[in-house]
C-alpha cells in the first residue's frame, strides 16, 4: 500500500496511472462504437444488444461504478499533471516553445471539459432519459415470448431526428476525436512505444484510430438526419 502511494506521488507514476486509464477509456470508446453501430442492422439487433447488456443489474453497475472511477483517477492525474508542469515551467523558455505548448495544454483542456460535459449529457439523454421522458413509454417485445424491453433504436432514432441534438453529439464526437488523437499520443509517448524511428507511426495510428471513432460515432447521428436509419414503420 505504501509503495502504491509513493507510485501515485511520484510524476512518473501518475503519468503511468493517466496513460493507463486513458488507453482503458480508449478501448472502452471503441467497445461503446462498436455497440452503436449495431442500429445499421436494425431494431432487433440494437434492441437484443441493449438487453443484453442490461440482464444483469449487478455486472452492469459494477460496470458503471468501473468506468466512472477510471474517469475520475485519469481526470484528476491529468489535471495534476498539467499544475505541477505549470508551476515547475521555467520562465526562460524562448517564446515560440511557450506558445506551442501552451496551445497544445489548452487543446486538451478545452476538449476534456467538452468530453466531460457530453459524456454527462449523453448519460441523462439515453440512460436515465432525464432530457426527454417519453423514452420510458419507447417499449418493446422482440418476440411474442419475451419480456418488454427498451427500444434503444425507436430512442436513438428519435433523439437524433431532432437536429440540433445531432450537430451537439457531432461536434463533441469531434473534440472527444481531437483528444483521442493527443491522448494515444501520449499514451506511446509514456510507454516508450514512441521513439525517433517510430514517431511517424505512432503519430499515423492515433490519428487513424481517432478518426475511425469520429465515422463510427458520428455516423449515427448523421444516419438518422440522413434517412438512412428510419422510424419503425
Amino acid at each position: 500500500m505504501k509503495s502504491l502511494l509513493l507510485l501515485i506521488r511520484s510524476t512518473i507514476g501518475r503519468k503511468y496511472f493517466v496513460a493507463l486509464t486513458g488507453a482503458l477509456l480508449v478501448g472502452f470508446v471503441i467497445v461503446h462504437m462498436l455497440g452503436n453501430l449495431q442500429i445499421f442492422g436494425g431494431p432487433d439487433l440494437i434492441n437484443h444488444y441493449g438487453m443484453v447488456l442490461k440482464s444483469n443489474s449487478i455486472v452492469l453497475w459494477t460496470a458503471r461504478l468501473g468506468l466512472l472511477a477510471i474517469v475520475a483517477i485519469h481526470i484528476g492525474g491529468a489535471i495534476s499533471l498539467a499544475v505541477e508542469n505549470r508551476q515547475a515551467r521555467p520562465l526562460g523558455y524562448k517564446k515560440q516553445n511557450t506558445i506551442q505548448a501552451s496551445l497544445a495544454s489548452l487543446t486538451m483542456v478545452i476538449s476534456g471539459s467538452i468530453v466531460l460535459a457530453f459524456i454527462i449529457f449523453h448519460i441523462l439523454h439515453f440512460t436515465t432519459k432525464t432530457i426527454d421522458p417519453t423514452y420510458h413509454d419507447l417499449m418493446v417485445q422482440i418476440d411474442d415470448q419475451g419480456p418488454l424491453i427498451p427500444d434503444i433504436y425507436s430512442m436513438v432514432v428519435k433523439g437524433f431526428s431532432n437536429p440540433l441534438i445531432s450537430a451537439f453529439y457531432i461536434l463533441s464526437v469531434g473534440f472527444l476525436c481531437l483528444h483521442l488523437s493527443h491522448g494515444i499520443g501520449s499514451i506511446f509517448q509514456t510507454m516508450g512505444w514512441r521513439t525517433r524511428k517510430s514517431s511517424t507511426l505512432t503519430d499515423f495510428l492515433a490519428k487513424a484510430i481517432s478518426f475511425i471513432v469520429f465515422l463510427g460515432m458520428a455516423g449515427v447521428p448523421a444516419a438518422v438526419l440522413l434517412g438512412i436509419v428510419k422510424p419503425i414503420a
